[in-house]
């Protein structure tokens, strides 16, 4: 099963939307909250350039935003 962690803040939208779709699809994931942790926000900023959320990390290939389609195609590779 691949691995998946999901970056969010608590009033993101996109994040909420995305937590829903990984759970629907019954995909497990690990959530970070990156709000009130600067240290997580820098990491994944320095990783993809990207300070939106969501962003996901699935067996180490990120996918910035609310991308479904995205996710699934990492999850496949």
């Amino acid at each position: 099963m691949p691995f998946v962690t999901v970056y969010t803040t608590s009033s993101c939208a996109y994040c909420a939307m995305l937590k829903n779709f990984l759970t629907d699809q019954n995909i497990s994931f690990d959530e970070v909250n990156v709000e009130n942790n600067l240290e997580m926000m820098n990491h994944i900023v320095r990783t993809t350039g990207q300070m939106d959320v969501p962003q996901s990390e699935v067996n180490g290939n990120w996918v910035v935003g609310y991308d479904p389609e995205g996710i699934m195609q990492a999850m496949n590779n």
